[in-house]
């Protein structure tokens, strides 16, 4: 397994020729840094919650578990006033026996992402896990880690809503 190269102008990163291997690589990372936010990843179920005081609180759903797959929803809740909103909000699909991570979905507004009519797949599939890559690094800097004692019930789920 190779570590992946990043060159120091982020502008290169953003718009440098990336190639299936270094993809591959960033999912491969993307799996690591999410392993050290739920060490537990392939056992847990439900919804779960982890804090780190002074910053947003990072929310986890478990949406799907198989044997070689977990489906997730990861993001930050933020209360602007006029309502919650998530931001970054992601759906992973997180692969056990390839140790990756796709991204499915990612809505967030740090980073933009406007699909350009001549960019590739491959391109667009690099940035959004890129994005993912620095989000997650920057969660497992902060401290984040989600556990089986911050699994939410039901019961305070429905309360937060309200």
């Amino acid at each position: 397994m190779r570590r992946p190269y990043y060159p120091w102008n982020l502008r290169a990163l953003l718009e440098g020729r990336p190639t299936v291997g270094g993809l591959m690589d960033q999912c491969e990372e993307n799996y690591r840094y999410l392993l050290r936010l739920a060490p537990q990843l392939k056992t847990m179920e439900s919804r779960y919650v982890a804090l780190v005081d002074g910053h947003i609180a990072l929310h986890l759903e478990i949406l799907e578990q198989t044997r070689y797959t977990t489906l997730i929803h990861l993001t930050h809740h933020f209360d602007d006033g006029a309502g919650a909103h998530a931001d970054p909000d992601a759906v992973l699909r997180v692969y056990h026996d390839a140790l990756q991570v796709e991204v499915l979905d990612l809505k967030q507004q740090a980073l933009p992402m406007v699909r350009e009519p001549d960019m590739c797949s491959l391109q667009r599939k690099w940035r959004i896990n890129l994005f993912l890559a620095k989000w997650l690094g920057y969660c497992c800097r902060q401290g984040y880690k989600f556990t089986e004692e911050q699994q939410l019930e039901e019961v305070e789920v429905v309360e937060a809503c309200m």
